[in-house]
């Protein structure tokens, strides 16, 4: 069953990704553009945005920090300025490794500040836009590491747990207004972030692979969007354990 109006042609679409400097964001830009959509790319990294629009002539770049309210209200207004915008994508991340017996607060709040608040700036600008508009696709990046909390992921899982619960409820909220919410939970992803993992990922792909994996799913009207489903579908299973079971299962996972 759709839970999303299906994304089934993308020519005269606009498109505008968060977070497309790297990774999966700057993979689903392109694959975007290769199926005809009009690509709008922001990220903190302008060299790397410029080299996007080198090999991808007619799509723009809109340079943004997302943990700048105001920055994200004036880049907002200015993809809206071009006209219709059919989906957004959030897909600005951090993550570094911590445990409880390492406590960085610094870390805590720069892991929330990205991953979480900038995530609200972007509503809070763009959902009267969209609301006016009377159409559109908000869609979030969030990971299966906010499905439980897991081993080194003290700072990350927490704002990924916050990111999914945020979008379900965007979802009941939006459902009669014309706007559609879905999110990106990946497993592993070959991505500049899971690089400083120190340990073997299982079912690990490319960004290629997540971004096909995405605009697919956009297709079918999916609300939750995870992948590898070979990987995705065991994490999914420590959400309905016990909490005796659970916490065994977590207690073998050997990441360190």
């Amino acid at each position: 069953m759709s839970l999303n109006p299906p994304l089934t042609d993308w020519h005269g679409k606009t498109v505008w990704l968060i977070g497309a400097s790297t990774g999966i964001g700057r993979a689903t830009a392109s694959q975007l553009y290769a199926l005809g959509a009009t690509v709008v790319v922001s990220a903190r990294k302008v060299a790397a945005l410029e080299s996007f629009v080198e090999t991808h002539p007619g799509s723009c770049i809109l340079p943004l920090d997302s943990t700048d309210q105001a920055a994200v209200r004036t880049a907002c207004d200015a993809v809206f300025a071009q006209g219709q915008v059919d989906l957004v994508l959030y897909c600005a991340g951090y993550y570094s490794e911590q445990r409880a017996t390492a406590f960085n607060l610094a870390e805590m709040l720069h892991h929330l500040d990205v991953n979480y608040v900038g995530a609200l700036y972007l509503l809070d600008a763009l959902l009267p836009q969209l609301l006016k508009q009377g159409h559109g696709h908000i869609s979030l990046v969030s990971s299966v590491a906010g499905y439980r909390g897991l081993p080194q992921s003290l700072a990350y899982g927490p704002t990924k747990a916050a990111l999914t619960n945020l979008a379900e409820t965007l979802h009941n909220d939006l459902a009669d207004s014309g706007i559609a919410v879905s999110v990106i939970n990946p497993g592993f992803v070959e991505t500049p972030l899971t690089a400083q993992n120190g340990f073997k990922m299982p079912a690990l792909i490319t960004p290629e692979q997540a971004a096909t994996e995405i605009i697919a799913s956009w297709k079918k009207g999916e609300f939750e969007i995870h992948f590898p489903k070979r990987f995705t579908r065991w994490m999914k299973l420590l959400r309905i354990l016990p909490n005796s079971l659970y916490f065994q299962a977590v207690k073998r996972l050997k990441v360190a």
